[in-house]
């Protein structure tokens, strides 16, 4: 069996770059911008990702493609559910949309 592993080049300051830009998008749309926002900041991690063979070379890299439809579509079946739920269902959406984005996860040979 070959060893393979994961090696995520995601950067501090791409996150600190990504944190803010959707701050000022939070504050732009008030607040509206939230319900995007996870699809955004657990996709970016995953596309800087890479398969590596036991020697650790690349060997594939993995990445995300969802569109912005099915984004906002997903976003506002739970903004109504949030609004609802007096922000309950917020908790919840979290890891409804980090399920979704992982099984889009498609992975490309290098």
């Amino acid at each position: 069996m070959i060893a393979k592993k994961f090696s995520c080049e995601f950067t501090v300051s791409e996150a600190i770059g990504l944190l803010i830009i959707w701050a000022l998008l939070t504050i732009v749309t008030l607040g509206l911008a939230l319900f995007v926002l996870p699809y955004y900041f657990v996709k970016a991690p995953i596309n800087r990702t890479f398969i590596l063979d036991s020697e650790g070379a690349k060997i594939a890299k993995l990445t995300v493609d969802v569109s912005f439809a099915d984004v906002l579509g997903h976003a506002l079946v739970w903004l109504l559910l949030t609004i609802v739920t007096l922000g309950l269902a917020y908790l919840i959406y979290w890891p409804a949309v980090i399920k979704r984005l992982l099984n889009a996860v498609k992975t490309t040979e290098l």
